[in-house]
């Protein structure tokens, strides 16, 4: 072996890792992107119920906002929508909890450079209603709004 090649195993060596590394890091931030996703909607269903059950009609969404950011952190807006509107607790039908802000960061550069993945998934999508029925009730746990 020529000493000229070693320099050339060398460098095909770095091109190999780097493409390793590009297509290991892209999978991995899908799996956390599909983790998030994931967590998002769970996140929106436990807010809606924290929401319907502890929360009144008009109220702001800080204690549900909060709630919802112990179970994802990303979560940075939500919306909550009585039916109908301006309801009390009595006439109330349901409630629709929205998650407006979501924040991802890609680990990987190469979904950062190009138009975001993330971006073009709908933060709408963390969507969930509630109907009455479960409204400022909990037979399974009386501590359930402290």
């Amino acid at each position: 072996m020529n000493r000229h090649a070693h320099g050339a195993t060398l460098i095909e060596f770095c091109l190999v890792l780097l493409m390793f590394l590009m297509v290991f890091l892209g999978l991995l931030d899908f799996s956390r992107m599909l983790f998030t996703w994931n967590a998002a909607t769970e996140a929106a269903r436990a807010g809606a119920r924290y929401a319907v059950v502890c929360a009144q009609p008009g109220a702001g969404t800080t204690a549900v906002l909060a709630r919802m950011q112990a179970l994802l952190p990303e979560v940075q807006g939500v919306a909550l929508a009585w039916s109908p509107a301006g309801c009390t607790p009595a006439t109330c039908q349901g409630l629709t909890l929205t998650i407006t802000d979501l924040s991802f960061r890609w680990i990987a550069p190469l979904p950062g450079s190009v138009p975001p993945l993330w971006d073009a998934l709908s933060v709408n999508n963390f969507s969930t209603y509630l109907p009455r029925e479960a409204m400022h009730q909990d037979p399974n746990s009386a501590a359930l709004c402290d």
